[in-house]
Parts: C-alpha cells; sequence; structure tokens
C-alpha cells in the first residue's frame, strides 16, 4: 500500500504553482507521483480553478491566455506575428493567437480554440528560441529577431504585407539586430536570397 504525506504533495504543488506563472497541468502532478486526486481538493477549497482540460490555475491570478496555451500545448512556441507583437516589431495587438509546432504535431484542438498554427521541420523548431514576458509579465516561449524575420518571410504570401514591411523597417533600424545570425538562419530555412534581397535595401 502506498501511502502520501499530505503537507508533502501540497508544496510539491505550491512549489509547481509559483514557478509555472500559477498555472498547473494534471499531467504534473502525474510526473510528480501525485495524485490527482488533489486537483478536486483544491478546486473544492478555492484555491485553484479549472480553465480547461487538464489545466488549471490559482485562484489569485489574472489568466494569461498565453500562459494557458503553453501549458496545453507544451510543443507550441508563439510566432510570426504574435511574436512581432512581442518584440516591438509591429504595433499590431494580433486579433489571434500564431504559434508554430513541429511538422506531424497534432494541431487540431490549437486550430479549434482559434490559434492560427505554422509547421516546421523538428530539427528546426528550437532555432532562435527564446522566452519573454508576455503582455501580464508571464513567462513564454517565442522566438528571436532574426527566426522571426525568417518566419515572416518564409510565409509572406500567408501575411499582411503591411505588417511584413513595417517588420523588416524597424528590424533594420534595431541597434540589437543580428545580420550574421539572421544569414545564418535564412540559409537553415533556404531563403537566403529572399532576406538577403528584403533586408539589404534597407541597411
Amino acid at each position: 500500500m502506498v501511502v502520501y504525506n499530505k503537507n508533502t504533495s501540497l508544496e510539491k504543488i505550491r512549489g509547481m504553482l509559483s514557478a509555472q506563472n500559477g498555472i498547473l497541468r494534471s499531467a504534473d502532478l502525474e510526473q510528480n507521483g501525485i495524485p490527482r486526486i488533489y486537483l478536486s481538493i483544491l478546486v473544492k477549497d478555492s484555491k485553484l480553478r479549472r480553465i480547461s482540460r487538464g489545466v488549471y490555475a490559482a485562484i489569485n491570478i489574472l489568466v494569461d491566455e498565453m500562459v494557458i496555451i503553453q501549458a496545453r500545448f507544451k510543443n507550441a512556441n508563439f510566432s510570426h506575428g504574435t511574436a512581432l507583437y512581442l518584440l516591438d516589431l509591429t504595433d499590431r495587438t494580433p486579433l489571434t493567437y500564431t504559434v508554430t509546432v513541429p511538422s506531424g504535431y497534432n494541431a487540431t484542438s490549437l486550430k479549434a480554440d482559434g490559434v492560427r498554427v505554422f509547421f516546421v521541420k523538428r530539427e528546426l523548431r528550437e532555432l532562435g528560441a527564446i522566452t519573454l514576458s508576455s503582455p501580464y509579465g508571464n513567462n513564454i516561449q517565442t522566438y528571436n529577431p532574426e527566426r522571426t524575420i525568417c518566419d515572416i518571410l518564409r510565409n509572406r504570401n500567408q501575411l499582411d504585407i503591411q505588417i511584413v514591411n513595417e517588420a523588416l523597417k524597424r528590424y533594420a533600424t534595431r541597434k540589437d539586430r543580428d545580420i550574421h545570425q539572421l544569414y545564418q538562419y535564412a540559409s537553415q530555412f533556404r531563403i537566403e536570397k529572399i532576406v538577403r534581397n528584403n533586408i539589404e535595401i534597407l541597411l
């Protein structure tokens, strides 16, 4: 018979909530050997509230939709228009969130939630991945400026050309731009000529 220490389990749960911006997944409990019954107990005690299937939030936090998306979909990084907004490469607040997932990923639930999904080869999904703050100040996964520029040029026919042009101009004037890295990424995506043609006229 397995005996669980209630205080130890609750301490672990509090630690996870603190480390994960007040968000807890049922899968987190499984990974830490904590029975799911604690979720029901904490909801009943008004310590947690259920946000969506398998995702819970501490009562005292504002629900950050971007954090919820990444809690539910671990393989999704915010990209394209959403990344442009997070990186201050556009003033347009995204009407829908945009993410990139690895090829073969089942994005049915993401799309059902109104999220726009782009796919990329698995070996390129983490290229240029960084952690930034959401508008609520929580850590989320997105891409750096160089990767984002490559993404919007790769998919320029699916994006608003005004947003693309504005982002290119803003990137060209950034003091922290890394043109060498940009061309390295472009080479990996096999769009080096497209990137050079669009960037060099702005430098």
